[in-house]
């Protein structure tokens, strides 16, 4: 039977990436204590890096802003058709 989707806060999420960084457990070990997939947490430490610079990336205000824009796009693609 499938896990129900959770949903985790920000402050989780950093809190948890912190953990990683700063003690010497694994990452699939850290992952294993909060019973979350590796690869969840791994998407968690790469959207770190990209928030805090240290990697290229779309940052949750870049991407909002991307959102908005497709949004706009769509609508003037319709108006014009009309």
């Amino acid at each position: 039977m499938p896990r129900k989707r959770r949903q985790f806060t920000l402050e989780f999420k950093l809190e948890t990436v912190k953990l990683l960084k700063e003690g010497p457990r694994s990452l699939a070990q850290v992952a294993r204590d909060i019973d979350l997939t590796e690869s969840a947490l791994r998407n968690w430490v790469r959207q770190y890096k990209v928030d805090t610079g240290m990697r290229e990336g779309a940052t949750p205000t870049k991407r909002e802003e991307l959102r908005h824009l497709r949004a706009e796009v769509r609508q003037l693609r319709l108006e014009r058709e009309l």
